[in-house]
């Protein structure tokens, strides 16, 4: 980087993102294809129609597959991954981690005179709703989240073709809101799940602002915007899901929440992961507080980065 500003970043690294960026450029391709015949275009807008109508936000995915949480069912297992024991996140340590944070160098970034941690993606990714498992873990341990939501990532881009990890149970950040005296939590979800016929893509749902739109055109511009994208107080980065999408497959939320206090299981050991390095990445920004968070076992992942 130029003005100097440097990222870190290894060839493993590159490699995954560029592997989850061309599945899902493939699956753009064959949807835009598809779109080419008028008949699927008029079928599609149709269904797209209904969608909208109904208001059914998780419309993008299977309609075989049951809908995520509300009312009494969603507390529930919130209250669970919010309590996820602190013994379950020591056990399970840096677990199936497949890519860390990486440091980089830039002004401060900050919001309401706190570090700020900015996330960027979307409601249709895998990766994304990988992601946001171990965000939501690891953002417990600093604040409180409320109006989170349960979603699912893309079943298919429109016209019957897989997404990578089609269907993921996850949570969106869209309308949720984070409370905490050591940060400030920016999230910007930017599609739906739902195609949006006219682009060939998804159906915008937030948009960046100019000064978030810079800040992952200078610090992600070689994984060319890839998403999630996860900037913290421009001291470190992470592109991309940092641990297999694939064990939450199949899963409730409930099934996944439950797992979480297992270290045994495949998912503690890749969301539990993930969240201990989030962890150090944001204890990297809060100068180490809180300290009953922040133990040296946290902070030493960092050496990592």
């Amino acid at each position: 980087m130029g003005n100097g500003r440097a990222v870190n970043s290894g060839g493993n690294r590159r490699a995954r993102i560029e592997a989850q960026r061309a599945a899902h450029r493939a699956a753009q391709r064959r949807f835009r294809l598809l779109l080419a015949a008028g008949g699927v275009v008029i079928v599609v807008a149709a269904v797209l129609a209904a969608v909208l109508l109904s208001g059914h936000h998780s419309s993008g995915t299977s309609a075989n597959l049951p809908a995520g949480p509300t009312g009494s069912a969603l507390t529930t297992v919130t209250d669970q991954v919010r309590a996820v024991p602190a013994s379950a996140l020591q056990t399970v340590g840096s677990g199936t981690v497949s890519a860390r944070p990486s440091t980089i160098s830039g002004p401060a970034l900050t919001s309401g005179g706190k570090p700020e941690l900015l996330y960027i993606g979307a409601e249709y990714c895998p990766y994304c709703a990988a992601e946001r498992w171990a965000m939501i873990v690891a953002l417990n341990r600093f604040g409180t989240f409320t109006g989170l939501t349960a979603i699912r990532s893309a079943a298919h881009n429109g016209g019957g073709n897989a997404e990578p990890y089609p269907n993921t149970p996850t949570w969106t950040f869209a309308h949720a809101s984070y409370t905490s005296q050591w940060l400030t939590f920016t999230p910007v979800e930017e599609y739906t799940n739902i195609p949006d016929p006219s682009t060939g893509g998804y159906t915008q749902l937030q948009n960046l602002t100019t000064a978030q739109q810079a800040n992952i055109q200078e610090f992600d511009a070689a994984n060319q915007g890839a998403i999630p994208f996860i900037n913290f107080g421009n001291k470190f980065m992470s592109v991309g899901a940092t641990y297999n999408p694939s064990v939450l497959a199949g899963l409730t939320w409930d099934q996944i929440a439950n797992d979480l206090h297992d270290p045994s299981s495949a998912v503690a050991k890749g969301v539990l992961g993930s969240a201990n390095y989030l962890t150090a990445a944001i204890c990297g920004i809060t100068n180490d507080q809180p300290s009953s968070v922040c133990t040296p076992a946290i902070t030493g992942l960092r050496s990592q980065f």
